[in-house]
Order: structure tokens, then C-alpha cells, then sequence
């Protein structure tokens, strides 16, 4: 166990860091971070941020001197950056940023699980672009591999013909066909370091534009009856990578169950109602669990629960949301220009208690 008064180090300076900070002091843990020069939101809730380069291997010795369990808040962080860290400190298992980071890899490892991804074909050049369009069907996405997010690093291809007006990046990528759903969920758990998993209960994710709009509790029916399905995948997942800490899949609910979307080997965004919502955050489960603490529940406190993300220049004007009757939780995550498409805040409105 890492006992209160030790240090945690994370990886990363932004929103997710930021509220894991505020987790790990309720604790009574100390928070230092680590990211390249940028709007770094976590520094300010951190006894020390190191502002320096991936590549900057003195800096990550000095940092990862300093702590006594590091993680991450984003599952970008390069590789050669993490392998600086001693294996012993790090939560979760590095081999789960190495699967995320490559969503070619990462389908192949979710088949190997027996999940279901959509179809899809690895693509290296824009001949084998246009060769997978004819395999695959259209309608269809290109996606980088590597390093995409929220919309970006994706491209929609309608037809075989439309592929033509789609330039290939140059780099490697993953044609992936369209999904026929019914709603986006996620399943989020925390596994801990004796190998106990717990879940939180799913959401339905509406997403606008690539990005994550709401989450919303209870979801639908046609959800709610393809959430265990998706646990056990999501469960043996945890156990192949010997994951500790909060881990998210995402998924489509279609006519013949789930689709697996996307792994997230971290806390996430279709999580943050747990904050107000459930017994425990997954911010402070995943603290709790990189420290070997007793995990906390999960179990959602309302009949009713909806995370809303606050974009871009909405921020400048989200406070009028706590004049609001009923119970909304804002949260605004201290990012210096509310740029459009960028993450600035979220809002919580809860309903009236469960049972």
C-alpha cells in the first residue's frame, strides 16, 4: 500500500490530471505532474510540475525520483517517456498505453479477447486506402492510428467514389466501416492491485461533431440489455493487461449487440457524473487503486444523472448555469482561451435520490 503522505506523479497537465489532484488531496496524497510547455490546468493543483519535454530524461529521473506511484492522465504519453519511470512505480500496466496507442493493435487484441470491433483494415498507403474502401464498403472512416481524439486525425468517407477526394495522410492508418447503432456507451471500471473489479453504471454517450456531447442515466433499454455483454469483455480486457486503476471501453449498442469502439486505458470523459453521481468518483477510485487502498463504491446515487461538456466559448458564459433550479454541478477546468471544439468544462445535473 502507498500510504497516505506519499507522493503520486502523473503524466499529463490537463483536465483529467487536474481532477485526479483534487481526489488524491481528499486522500491526503501530494500531486506532482509532468507534460511539455502548455496550458497545463493540473499545475495548479500540484506541489510541483515538471514543465519539460517528453525526451528530456534527466527531467523524467528528477520527477520520477520524487514520487512513489506514477500514472497517467492521457493515453498519448509516449512510450519512450513512461520506460523512464521504474516498472515498479507505474499504475496501470504500461502494455495498456501500448495497446491504446495503436487502434490497429488495439482491434486486434479486442478480437483476441472475443470482442467485436467494427470491420475495418489496416491501411499504409493510398493505394491499400482505396483497396480497403472496396473490402470494407463504404459508408466508412479513415483514422490515423495513432494520436487521434475527439474528432480528430478521422476522416468520413460516404462512398467508393468519395474516397477519391480524401487525402491520405501518409501515415499509418485504419479504415474502419460505419456502425448501424441504436446508442453509444461506455463501460468504466476499476480493477484493483488484489484483482477485485467493480463497474460503474453505464451511460448513453451522444456525441457531436467526433467529441463527447452528454452522458445520460439511466440509458435506453436497447443499451441496458447489452451492458453485461460488454462488462465481460471489458473485465477479461482488465485481466489480460493486469490493469490496476479505472479503465473505459466504449461501445455501439446495435440490433446485434455491442460493437467495441474504442479502449481508454484511464479515467474519461463519459465518467465525469461519478463525481456527484456515484458513492465513489472514478477519480478517486483510481487513486485508491494505485495505491492499493480498498476500493470504494460505485453505486449511482440519483434516478437520474446527466454530465453535459461546456465547449469552447460556452465557458464565458457557464456560471449563469448555477442560477439554474434543481442540482447542477459545474466544473470549470481553468484553461487560459476558449478555443471552439476545445473542452473548457462540464456540468452535472443530478435528479432526486436513488431507492
Amino acid at each position: 500500500m502507498i500510504a497516505p503522505g506519499s507522493t503520486i506523479g502523473i503524466l499529463g497537465g490537463g483536465q483529467l490530471g487536474r481532477m485526479m489532484a483534487v481526489a488524491a488531496a481528499q486522500l491526503g496524497y501530494k500531486v506532482i505532474g509532468y507534460a511539455p510547455a502548455g496550458d497545463n490546468v493540473a499545475a495548479d493543483l500540484c506541489h510541483d510540475f515538471f514543465e519539460n519535454g517528453w525526451g528530456d530524461k534527466p527531467a523524467l529521473a528528477a520527477f520520477a525520483a520524487k514520487c512513489d506511484v506514477v500514472t497517467w492522465e492521457f493515453e498519448n504519453v509516449p512510450l519512450s517517456a513512461v520506460e523512464m519511470i521504474p516498472a515498479g512505480m507505474l499504475a496501470p500496466d504500461p502494455r495498456a498505453l501500448e495497446t491504446a496507442q495503436d487502434r490497429v493493435k488495439e482491434k486486434r487484441f479486442i478480437e483476441d479477447m472475443g470482442g467485436r470491433p467494427a470491420a475495418y483494415m489496416a491501411v499504409g498507403s493510398d493505394d491499400e486506402f482505396k483497396q480497403a474502401v472496396e473490402r470494407v464498403g463504404a459508408p466508412g472512416i479513415l483514422k490515423t492510428a495513432r494520436d487521434g481524439y475527439d474528432g480528430k486525425g478521422q476522416w468520413r468517407v460516404s462512398s467508393l467514389r468519395d474516397a477519391d477526394s480524401v487525402r491520405f495522410p501518409g501515415k499509418s492508418c485504419v479504415y474502419e466501416s460505419m456502425v448501424d447503432f441504436e446508442a453509444e456507451f461506455s463501460v468504466i471500471l476499476v480493477r484493483g492491485t488484489d484483482g477485485e473489479v467493480r463497474f460503474w453504471d453505464s451511460t448513453a454517450n451522444v456525441h457531436e461533431e467526433g467529441m463527447l456531447a452528454t452522458s445520460t442515466y439511466p440509458p435506453s433499454a436497447s443499451v441496458s440489455a447489452q451492458i453485461e455483454e460488454a462488462r465481460q469483455l471489458a473485465a477479461r480486457v482488465a485481466e489480460a493487461l493486469r490493469y490496476v486503476g479505472v479503465l473505459t471501453l466504449e461501445f455501439f449498442a446495435t440490433a446485434n449487440g455491442p460493437v467495441f469502439n474504442e479502449m481508454a486505458p484511464r479515467v474519461h470523459n463519459s465518467g465525469h457524473w461519478t463525481i456527484e453521481g456515484a458513492a465513489t468518483s472514478q477519480f478517486e477510485n483510481h487513486v485508491r487503486a494505485i495505491c492499493g487502498l480498498p476500493l470504494g463504491s460505485t453505486a449511482t446515487r440519483f434516478a437520474h444523472v446527466e454530465m453535459r461538456n461546456i465547449v469552447g466559448e460556452d465557458a464565458l458564459t457557464a456560471h449563469e448555469i448555477l442560477a439554474e433550479d434543481g442540482e447542477a454541478h459545474l466544473h470549470l477546468y481553468g484553461k487560459k482561451e476558449a478555443r471552439e471544439g476545445r473542452k473548457m468544462g462540464h456540468v452535472t445535473r443530478v435528479g432526486h435520490a436513488a431507492g
